[in-house]
Order: structure tokens, then sequence, then C-alpha cells
């Protein structure tokens, strides 16, 4: 048996563990069959035995039969119903939810009878400090990404100037209207009255999301439109509508709760939660309810305490916080590839994961001619998808620049080992310091609400995993004693070199550099894996490497040598910002992106953006935390490839660290081999 979560011990709700439904579309909602067994319930077709409780959706209209069962068996009855975050698209457009309430008591919308949600609000002190500063933490990072139940609304769209009414319109015959009482004639009537309490305002008409898109008729239409009254039915974000607002309406709506977040105190015609806790203008107060709250004892309630959430990429129920992180990974990718795009110069082996991470809403069209791309792209509506290194002298119009991410798998990418992370770049691209980048804006831009903590708690799981780009592993030599300077050599014709190295170019250059600026220094000199794997240029022979470096560690493991170095010389690899995450000091000699900010020694040619504002006055300096959450957090998009969805750097993090990455097949590792033996054809691949 599980025991619903109970302020009052004595009041405790049992909810039994055997739940029977007379529901088909049970039968189809795999997500919530898995919700309830991780729950420790098991959903099953029939009527109740002794001691089983009997699962209905809601009030819905196929409840009744499940009620009749129930009052008729004597069963306990148990009410599901979506979460207040619930998915980017509604449930009939195919979206399965990612949290749910489970009621023993009633539901939510219905004041008939005192939910597990009310009585949490009636009963609970709900004066915990932790739990009230993650209630405002999250109602601020809601704010910031613009999350809402459904989230197909579009956050770049401008929204109307503000000084208007906000007036909230709902499906015909939903069953939170219904509960309440409400009739179209209460939304005529509460369209009046808006209008009498403000007679010079602007009266704007929020359509729901399923009116909009045609699922279900709504309340309000064309007719109602007159004069200054106007019917918003744009994807505008609930949140930007809020912000613009100078009264709220509504009728039991979820953005009249949302409203409430926003700092409103709307006026609300039916009976929801969150009427009757002093947060509200109640037409008609629910007599139970009289408790003053604030808003975030109202959120902390209704998202933190009450909902029980799931995490879709680790297959397991989760905290209010990692659901937020979830849906973020996925809105991300609705906003960017809802419209589709068309993708020029990718090779064909990277054609499929392309695919897989922005080809999920529209499937990516590929071209291999930047001039076809870029005009069909254009024609059809579509964003264009340039591999960032083979983006064409002068491109004109919007591209987004593609490469992979700072954590991106377990192997190298130049034996085709398929990336868990991917930046796209509107602007420039990292390794470019000759113009200014996507990320270097994170850099110098202030972090998000939770920015800091989330960063913070990343690092800490990258260290304790001692995680990097390509985690190869490998047999780590007895070291030398003394002040170990660590040189990581690099591909001596990637782009970063090309692009943002200073005048030393070449490993053997830097090898120099670093041995006559440390004479005394134990210098250990680590070849970069795809130039030992004989894939790309920059090797020095041992020979001559020896003559400044006191060891070479071919095949060493970066990840177990970084803690074991005090400092690190290099261009512009991204072995410089893994010291830095491990706290080391880092040198660099050219423009890496992570150089500039004040976090290294800088003896190359930093653009002067970086240092100063164009009025001249200095540029912000980042703390590490700042840069990672720019450089790990907002700068990529992650896939999962267990689940195969969308995912915070979290779960690609846990990916890496355990190993469970389905691994290339057969002819992948075959034409990787083959790579070696036509080093010199590397155009083929690259």
């Amino acid at each position: 048996m599980a025991v619903e979560r109970d302020p009052k011990p004595e009041a405790a709700v049992v909810i039994p563990r055997r739940l029977c439904h007379q529901n088909l579309s049970f039968l189809r909602d795999r997500r919530l069959r898995r919700i309830l067994a991780l729950m420790g319930h098991e959903l099953r077709l029939g009527l109740p035995r002794p001691g089983d409780g009997v699962a209905v959706w809601g009030a819905s209209p196929t409840a009744g039969r499940g009620e009749r069962a129930a009052e008729r068996r004597g069963a306990p009855l148990i009410r599901i119903e979506d979460a207040f975050l619930r998915s980017i698209q509604p449930g009939r457009m195919g979206d399965a939810p990612i949290g749910l309430l489970i009621d023993p008591r009633g539901v939510h919308f219905d004041p008939a009878r005192a939910s597990t949600l009310e009585h949490l609000l009636n009963a609970d002190p709900l004066d915990n400090s932790n739990l009230l500063l993650r209630a405002k933490d999250a109602i601020d990072r809601l704010k910031h990404l613009h999350l809402s139940k459904y989230n197909i609304h579009d956050p770049t769209l401008p929204p109307p100037p503000p000084g208007y009414v906000l007036v909230v319109d709902q499906t015909a015959r939903d069953a939170s209207v219904t509960a309440s009482g409400a009739t179209q004639a209460t939304f005529d009537d509460m369209l009046a009255q808006a209008a009498e309490d403000h007679p010079r305002a602007p009266i704007l008409i929020k359509t729901h999301p399923e009116s909009a898109t045609g699922l279900r008729p709504g309340h309000f239409g064309a007719a109602h439109a007159k004069g200054r009254i106007v019917l918003i039915t744009g994807p505008h974000s609930p949140w930007h509508l809020l912000d613009g607002a100078i009264a709220v309406y509504t009728v039991s709506s979820q953005l009249g709760f949302e409203a409430i977040l926003a700092g409103h105190k709307p006026q609300v015609w039916g009976q929801p939660f969150y009427t009757g806790w002093g947060l509200s203008h109640d037409r008609t107060p629910p007599p139970r309810r009289g408790r003053k709250l604030t808003r975030n004892q109202l959120f902390a309630a209704a998202m933190i305490l009450a909902p029980v959430w799931y995490d879709p990429c680790r297959d397991r129920l989760c905290s209010f916080e990692e659901v937020v992180e979830q849906l973020e990974a996925e809105v991300r990718a609705f906003r960017e590839d809802r419209h589709g795009h068309v993708a020029s110069g990718m090779r064909a082996w990277k054609r499929g994961r392309l695919q897989s991470v922005f080809g999920c809403y529209k499937p990516l069209i590929f071209k291999d001619n930047n001039t076809t791309a870029s005009a069909l792209a254009a024609r059809k509506g579509r964003g264009l998808l340039i591999w960032a290194g083979k983006e064409p002298e002068g491109l004109s119009g919007p591209a987004l620049r593609v490469e992979d991410g700072f954590l991106r798998s377990r192997g190298l990418g130049a034996e085709l080992v398929p990336p868990l992370s991917l930046v796209t770049d509107d602007a420039g691209i990292y390794y470019d310091p000759t113009r200014p980048s996507r990320l270097e804006r994170l850099i110098l831009g202030p972090l998000p609400p939770g920015g800091q903590t989330r960063a913070d708690r990343l690092l800490e799981s990258l260290r304790a995993a001692n995680l990097t780009k390509y985690n190869l592993g490998g047999e780590l030599p007895a070291l030398p004693e003394g002040r170990r300077i660590l040189v990581p050599g690099q591909v001596e014709d990637d782009a970063s070199i090309l692009k943002g190295a200073g005048d030393i170019r070449s490993n053997a250059g830097l090898l120099q550099a670093a041995w006559e600026a440390n004479p005394e220094a134990v210098i250990l000199y680590k070849p970069h894996p795809d130039v030992e794997a004989g894939l790309r240029p920059g090797r020095i022979p041992d020979e001559i490497a020896l003559k400044f470096a006191d060891a070479v560690l071919s095949g060493a493991d970066i990840g177990a040598l970084l803690p074991l170095v005090d400092e690190v010389w290099t261009m512009t690899s991204l072995t410089g910002f893994e010291a830095l995450l491990r706290g080391k000091k880092v040198i660099t000699l050219g423009a890496p992106f992570y150089a500039g900010w004040g976090l290294t020694s800088d003896l190359g040619p930093i653009p002067h953006r970086r240092l100063r504002r164009a009025d001249g006055s200095l540029q912000p300096r980042p703390d590490l935390a700042h840069l990672v959450h720019a450089a790990l957090i907002a700068y990529p998009r992650y896939w999962d490839p267990v689940s195969r969805r969308p995912c915070p750097p979290e779960v690609a993090l846990e990916r890496l660290a355990s190993g469970k990455i389905p691994h290339p097949g057969p002819l992948n590792r075959l034409i990787a081999k083959l790579q070696g033996r036509f080093a010199s054809q590397a155009w083929l691949w690259r």
C-alpha cells in the first residue's frame, strides 16, 4: 500500500497498491502507467476486488464508470490529473505528461470536495525556509524560461503594447469550468465587467492554446472582438502577456495561477485551487478556505509538494527542479527546430545524429551546396544549419553554425563516434575570436535565476566523475616529481588554431615556449588523440619532443592527468578549459573562448571586446561558475542516446560517467579504421 504525503499523519490517506480502471485510454497511456508503476502501483483493467482502488481521469466524461464501480464495491476512488507543468504540446496533439496529480481526496479544480492540494494549502505549515526558497527560485526560473502548462508559445513573438486588461478564455465544457458552475453567460458577464471596470483600457482576450490550434472550441470568438476588445490567438508567451497587463480576469484558468506568480491579484469568477487564500479577488470565495498565503507558499504546495514528477531520460520519479531542467531542454529543441532546417556542410556519417538532434519536429533536409541550401531554407521558411568549419566566406543571411560541444562523447569524433552535445551559434562560433559569438554573449550576460547554484552543482559532478571532452581513458605512467606543467598537443590544422592562435601555431613551438619560460619545471607533453591515431597533423617525433619535455605521455588519460599537474600551457586547446574546471593555473598563447576573462594568464592576442565595452569601460569579470554555465549549460544542446530525446547536461554527464551509451556499430568501426590508412585524405570525413 502506498501512503499519500500528508501534513497530519493521523489524517493520512492510503492509496491501494492495485488500481483498477474502466478506461481504455489508460491502456494506451504508457507514461501514466509507468509513473504509477514507479510509485509502486499496479494498474489493471476491470472491477476492483477487496483491497483495490479505482482510478479515474479527473472529472472527465469517462470518470462516471469508475465512480459508479467504486461506489458499488466500496473501493477508494483515486483521481488522476495532469500537473501544472505538463508538456510542450497539449495531450490531444500526442505529448505525454511530465507530471501527475494523483489524489485520493478529490480533484484540484472541483470545489465540491477538498482535494489533496487544498488539504496541503489549509493544513501544512508551509513555513520550511528551504522549501520556500526553492519555490521563489522556481518561480523566477519559470518566468525566465517562459514555461507554462503547455509550451507551444513563442517567446520571441513581440507582445502587444502594455496597458491592457487580460481576459482569459477557456475551452468549452472543460471540467474545471463545469466544476465551478460556469457557463457561456459567466464568460460573457466577466468580459462585460472587465470592460466596465476599465473603460479606457484595451481589452485583450487570450485564446486557449487548444482553441488556437483548432482542437477544442472556446467561449469567445470573432463576434466578441469589437472596438477596444481584441482576440489574441497568436502563440504569445503567457509571461509576456501577464507582464503587460494592468488587470487579469479569469474563470478557472491556470493562467490565473500564473498571474499570481507574476505579481497580479486576478479577478476570478470560478473556484480554482488558487482562490480563497488572499491572493486573488474572488467572485465566489470557497467556504472552506480563508487562510492567508504568500505566492511562494501557494507555489510550494501546488508545484513541489502535491505533484508526482517524472524524468523521461532517467526513467524515474524526480524533483520539480529536475523536471524544469528536462522541460527546458525539450522546449529549447521545440522552439529552435519547430519550423525545420536545411543542413549544409554535413558529412554523411554525422547526419544520423544531426537528424536525431535537430529533426525531431521536421526532418532535416541535407544539401551539399551552401548556396542551394540557403535558397531552399529561405523558400521553405526553414532555418539554415551549417557545420561551422564549412561556412563559406561572406555568408549572408541568418544561419546556425554547428559544432561539437565540450562534453562530447566516450571516443573521438575522428573515429566517427557520434556526440552527445552540439553547439549552435547564430553570431559566430566559439573557437573564432575574430568575431563575437553567442558563447561570448552568454559569458558577458547575467546568469539566469538559479544559474549559479546549477553551475556549481554541475562543476562538482564533473570533477567527481573526472570527465573531459572525449573520455578516452588510458594508462597513466609514473610522473616525475616537481612543479609539473602539462603541454597538451593540438591538431595543427584545427580551426581553433587557424582562427585563434597567436604567433606560436605549432606543437613544437608551444612546447619550446613552455620550456623556455619554465626551465626548472617538469614539462609533460601530451599529444592530441587524433594526432596519435594518425588521423590529423601535428605529430612531434619523440626525440624532438624530449629536448623540451621531461616525458611524452602518449595514450595517457587526460582526466586522470589534470589533477596531478600544477599548470597548463596551451595555444587554444580545450584542455585549458578542463584545467580551469579543476582549479589549475592556465597560460594561453592564443585566444580560446575561455581566455580574456581574468581566469587565465594570457600571452596571446585577446580580442579587445572581451576586455572593454564599446564605451571604453571595463567588461565585467565572470567567475568560474559563470563560465561553466555559459559553456556547459546555456550554449550546447544535449541529446540522450538512451531515451533518444533532448536532455539537460546533467543527464549527459551521467551517461558519460557511467559509460552506458550505445556504441557505434561494426560498420562505423571499420570506417574509422580505414580512416587511419587514408589520413592524408581527411577531407573525406571532416
